[in-house]
């Protein structure tokens, strides 16, 4: 089938292209970009007047819970969850159960993708055997069999030396290192940032120096193996500094952050609204600030939602005793939206953010509508509002902090490999 997407406002920062275009879509592909009215005739069309159209989004941290978490969520709940949000490409992350330390869960997960995936999803695998920093999984069989990075996510590397190996072979097979950066001893017990309010509220903190420890620790290995590393994550002032200085001496490394980390501060816990407990923690109005810093000066290089949906009962308890998570794939973008209306990042810069960067730091040819690419598009209003309601979420996780906001973005239709999902 023939798609015509005509009038909208085309953005693909992979071609330095804002401006009113055609895209017409043959089949799975993106045939061309046109001047109004010059496109070939399609079978269907979609009026995109009023409307940004950009690269499907991509996410590269997302937690689809399955194998083994299917109450939290599936492969086909987070993939349409997904699409939902304009995303059309996910790469998820291997902390399920089985852990995605073999080539056995790594080809189940793609079968299922295969069978119910609603998008792209890569498979990224762990670092470390059972997520216990003890020793390496064959990285290389992994890669074969389809994964694109490989991270520990939800625990850190303890092992510097395991770590230090990784980076190495990271190298060798032109993939990135996510590191998950986390002092286990500094955060142990703690469910909110360590300060002012976790002492009113009379909650254990997570001081900063838990992450910024370790983000220091993985730059310096970085920079000692001239391997790939990637940051999970970002949440303190510490750590965006870090980055940057590590950034000015060559070290290569990237980093991301994600919009919880930038829209909301650790005040709100006042609440004891268990949506709000994630890891690390929502810090301070001061980290907010740098977080942004960061971000408009290319410190840090990608928007990720980290979306780690739980079942209600896991966050319909104590604060202490909660889950640590966000439901963030249904409401990234017009969090992340917020950004160009405060100044901090235009609209190319964040969609660049959203969709190429990670493209790029992940090896993928997704985040651009260049002639035969993938037709992964997310069509998008910019200026329609919309009171997020967590239960209509298509993802089974409910756990969002921002249910009852007002937001402005709504994403009106996203085309995934030549699907159209239609959102209004």
């Amino acid at each position: 089938m023939n798609l015509l997407i005509k009038n909208g406002r085309v953005l693909d920062p992979s071609q330095n292209i804002d401006g009113l275009k055609d895209v017409f879509v043959k089949g799975k592909k993106i045939q061309g970009l046109y001047e109004k009215g010059s496109a070939p005739e399609a079978d269907k069309e979609i009026d995109a007047s009023g409307c940004i159209v950009i690269p499907g989004l991509v996410d590269m941290h997302t937690h689809l819970r399955e194998p083994g978490y299917e109450y939290k969520e599936t492969i086909n709940t987070g993939t349409m969850a997904a699409v939902k949000g304009g995303y059309t490409t996910v790469c998820c992350m291997p902390n399920t159960n089985p852990i995605n330390d073999s080539v056995a869960v790594t080809q189940f997960i793609l079968d299922k993708v295969a069978k119910e995936g609603a998008c792209t999803v890569y498979p990224i695998g762990a670092i470390t055997t059972g997520q216990q920093s003890e020793e390496l999984t064959e990285l290389q069989a992994l890669l074969k069999a389809g994964c694109i990075a490989f991270t520990d996510d939800g625990r850190p590397v303890t092992n510097s030396l395991i770590m230090r190996r990784a980076l190495e072979y990271s190298k060798i097979f032109d993939v990135p290192i996510i590191s998950h950066c986390e002092d286990l001893k500094l955060s142990e017990d703690g469910v909110m940032n360590e300060g002012f309010v976790s002492t009113i509220v009379g909650l254990r903190g997570i001081p900063k120096a838990a992450e910024e420890t370790m983000v220091a620790r993985d730059l310096s290995l970085c920079e000692l193996t001239g391997g790939r590393l990637h940051i999970a994550h970002v949440s303190t002032e510490g750590s965006v500094k870090l980055i940057r200085d590590a950034k000015s001496r060559g070290i290569n490394a990237t980093a991301e952050t994600c919009p919880h980390y930038f829209s909301i501060t650790d005040e709100a816990i006042i609440s004891y609204d268990t949506n709000l407990k994630v890891n690390p923690p929502i810090r301070t109005e001061r980290d907010v600030a740098a977080v942004n810093e960061g971000l408009k000066d290319g410190t840090l290089d990608v928007i990720a939602t980290d979306h780690a949906p739980h079942h209600k009962d896991d966050k319909n308890v104590e604060f202490d005793a909660a889950a640590f998570g966000i439901s963030g794939l249904e409401t990234a973008f017009a969090l992340s939206l917020r950004l160009v209306d405060q100044g901090i990042l235009d609209l190319n810069q964040l969609v660049a953010k959203m969709s190429l960067t990670p493209s790029r730091i992940m090896g993928i040819n997704k985040g651009t509508l260049s002639d035969n690419a993938d037709a992964d598009i997310a069509i998008i209003n910019t200026e329609t509002q919309y009171k997020v309601d967590s239960e209509d979420f298509l993802s089974k996780g409910k756990n969002s902090p921002f249910h009852k906001w007002t937001l402005k973005g709504k994403i009106e239709k996203t085309v995934a490999m030549g699907k159209v999902y239609d959102w209004i």
